[in-house]
């Protein structure tokens, strides 16, 4: 197992703001037992002596080693003489905990439930399978059928694309690892989303990016929806004079907020960058997630003509889909970009199954059918939310979507964390704020998926009420503490 050291100043970057006017080392035990649960602090990391922590938190000792005890005491921290103590999470991690009645809900991941059908989809694909035994299995592109449907897919949305022009991938996070890998140099500065899709950040900071965050806000019920999304002076200032070498963007029902960028706003946005040298990521997971916005917004790539070859790389998958089980996704690029991807990937991976291909290859002849049903369950799903929040917390800001798969709530108060370490104790997994932004940003959100059943939503909405109103019993003093994000 490698073993991970924690610098003290790292932990007082995820950190962020964790003193809410209560007991102090009740406050960092609970922040950092948040961070643990979610991911942030990796379990098996080893965290900052206690003397190097108290000096760079500005604190007493005495409340750093209170708060590891306490952690050490609830089974969220091992400490060993002479080894240090050691991130853990009790029992089994919460990753593995199978929502069941009366059982643990775990909202920490915003994707649908596995499409009917897909058994089916898995039973006729194994009849195709001997077509490429006589092979070795080792797929570091993609077979050629499933590369050419993906290609008829992009020119059937007004993009030509040939089969040459994909390389498919283990799902869109590892699409979204190699490109940083092949694209990003240590030190380079990439444009990135604020909030943002967590494990995209992770993979651009684990290839050494210096990140840098452009403000995507959600639109606040009752006024002007135009006025949300991104902020595109800082959005064109930063491509200009930070001159990133990569900018990763989900245009499309954007992950948290459901945000669309508008149709003219890529096309200033794709000059910009075009002018810059910049390559644009655009992840389009969700992208054919649309519940209600129609045909008015055409898919980023389309505009990829308007700049050099190369300016536009799409990544996408059927993890949101079809089914998060189903680890398929691709990578729509140029192809000198690909035949570069291609020879990286080895390093990490030696390809795609050829069986979970080949179901993909089943499923997307009837995709236009597939979403059609998908959009409908996230219609009902969307508006049960919405009307199950606004009964239960009027004063909670609920943006009304069109697209996508989640709500990212203005709860009013800095009190995310809190909140969802609360929840837990009422049997939901939900992440915090935080968990979407850079050194602690977004105390005053949280993104609450609505692709779940109703009887899922009921639950989970149940869960935060009593977690709101405990929480309310000791209110948190409100400092302003990032009021100007979104």
């Amino acid at each position: 197992m490698v073993e991970n050291q924690m610098s003290a100043r790292a932990l007082e970057s995820r950190l962020g703001e964790w003193r809410n006017g209560g007991s102090a080392y009740r406050a960092l035990s609970d922040r950092i037992r948040l961070l643990t649960l979610d991911g942030r602090i990796p379990t098996d990391s080893r965290l900052p002596a206690e003397r190097e922590l108290s000096d760079r938190l500005g604190v007493s000792r005495t409340t750093v080693t209170a708060a590891y005890r306490r952690l050490r005491e609830t089974g969220f921290l091992v400490s060993v003489r002479g080894s240090g103590s050691m991130a853990r999470l009790p029992g089994a991690p919460a990753g593995h905990t199978a929502p069941a009645p009366g059982g643990i809900l775990d909202f920490s991941k915003a994707t649908m439930p596995a499409l009917a059908g897909l058994s089916d989809a898995a039973r006729a694909a194994v009849g195709d399978l001997p077509g490429h035994l006589m092979g070795s299995g080792f797929d570091p592109v993609g077979i050629p059928e499933l590369r050419a449907a993906i290609a008829d897919r992009y020119r059937a949305r007004g993009l030509p694309t040939d089969p040459e022009q994909i390389m498919v991938t283990i799902g869109a996070q590892h699409a979204i690892a190699l490109l940083a890998r092949v694209l990003v140099g240590r030190g380079d500065r990439v444009l990135i989303e604020a909030p943002t899709y967590p494990h995209a950040y992770e993979a651009l900071n684990a290839a050494g990016a210096r990140l840098v965050p452009v403000s995507v806000s959600a639109a606040v019920p009752g006024e002007d929806a135009t006025t949300a999304g991104w902020d595109e002076t800082a959005l064109l200032q930063t491509l200009r004079r930070s001159n990133p070498v990569l900018g990763y963007l989900m245009p499309d029902f954007h992950n948290p907020t459901g945000r669309t960028m508008p149709v003219d706003q890529r096309e200033r946005v794709l000059a910009a960058a075009a002018r810059q040298g910049t390559v644009l990521v655009v992840d389009e997971t969700i992208a054919e997630l649309d519940i209600d916005r129609g045909d008015e917004f055409l898919p980023f790539p389309a505009y990829a003509e308007a700049g050099r070859p190369g300016d536009v790389v799409a990544i996408g998958s059927v993890g949101k889909t079809v089914w998060g089980g189903l680890r398929v996704g691709w990578i729509r690029a140029e192809r000198p970009l690909i035949r570069r991807l291609v020879a990286a990937r080895s390093a990490n991976d030696l390809g795609t199954p050829i069986l979970e291909q080949l179901i993909v290859v089943r499923l997307l002849a009837g995709m236009p059918a597939i979403l059609e049903g998908r959009r409908a369950e996230l219609r009902a799903g969307r508006d049960h939310l919405e009307r199950l929040l606004a009964a239960r917390f009027p004063d909670w800001q609920v943006p009304h979507v069109d697209g996508g798969i989640t709500a990212w709530v203005n709860l009013g108060l800095p009190v995310s964390s809190q909140l969802a370490l609360a929840a837990r104790n009422h049997g939901l997994l939900v992440p915090a704020g935080p968990r979407f932004g850079l050194d602690g940003a977004f105390e005053r959100f949280l993104r609450i998926p609505f692709c779940y059943s109703t009887e899922q939503m009921d639950r989970a909405v149940d869960a935060l009420g009593l977690a709101w109103d405990s929480l309310m019993r000791h209110p948190v003093p409100d400092t302003g503490y990032l009021a100007d994000v979104v």
